[in-house]
């Protein structure tokens, strides 16, 4: 059955609603849940400055932008590769989790490590947005929840799915400077002992995380009986 323009559709968002605030929605919605990519970016925050956090957002924001517009065009091609393979991008970003979770749990406070630099911007965007791409569920999401919102309509053109894309974009950057610059903010007010434990706390949910991610890959591809 054809959508008409004006079906009021999931969250009440319709057809004839703006496509870029459809997309801030989504994004934010994306963004906001506390999951292993956000504690890695407070713990950059707090360790490395605010624009390290942000930066580091960025990069999910940009992997999030990238299946958005994946989904939203309909890309078969890629999204059927990307779900053929998703067992060993949920590997590889499980993996990846636990690495780094070990390796923030045994990083120095910034305070005690100030004179051995920090990592680049570049490196903190391409970690995270790599690590952020890693997890295909996220196309998964994109694929139930889009439709929901009645942003996947027959004939859909480049500019309608840049509207979209970039509403996704704006939606997630914004929750993260909002995040990682609070956080930034208060930084110099913790202790380096208090940064230690952070790094810790963090450290072993992130690798959590991770380990969670690879305990669900082997329960859902096990087979029954």
């Amino acid at each position: 059955m054809e959508r008409s323009d004006k079906t009021i559709l999931h969250a009440g968002v319709s057809l004839d609603g703006s496509l870029f605030i459809q997309g801030i929605i989504i994004g934010l919605t994306l963004a906001v849940p506390v999951g292993p990519i956000s504690l890695l970016c407070i713990h950059r925050s707090v360790a490395d400055g605010r624009l390290h956090g942000i930066v580091s957002g960025i990069g999910v924001a940009s992997a999030d932008s990238f299946y958005a517009a994946v989904s939203f065009l309909g890309l078969t091609i890629i999204s059927g590769l990307i779900l053929s393979y998703q067992f060993f991008f949920r590997f590889l970003a499980g993996v990846v989790l636990i690495f780094v979770g070990i390796r923030v749990f045994w990083s120095l406070p910034a305070i005690a490590s100030a004179r051995t630099g920090h990592e680049t911007y570049l490196k903190d965007y391409l970690s995270t947005a790599a690590i952020a791409i890693a997890n295909p569920l996220t196309l998964l999401f994109f694929m139930v929840i889009v439709p929901g919102f009645g942003v996947v309509i027959h004939g859909n053109s480049v500019l309608s799915a840049v509207e979209f894309v970039s509403g996704v974009f704006f939606g997630s950057v914004v929750w993260w400077v909002l995040l990682c610059g609070s956080v930034g903010t208060v930084r110099t007010r913790i202790s380096g002992e208090n940064l230690g434990l952070i790094n810790r706390v963090s450290g072993i949910l992130i690798s959590c995380f991770g380990a969670g991610m690879l305990l669900l890959l082997v329960i859902t591809t096990s087979p029954v009986g």
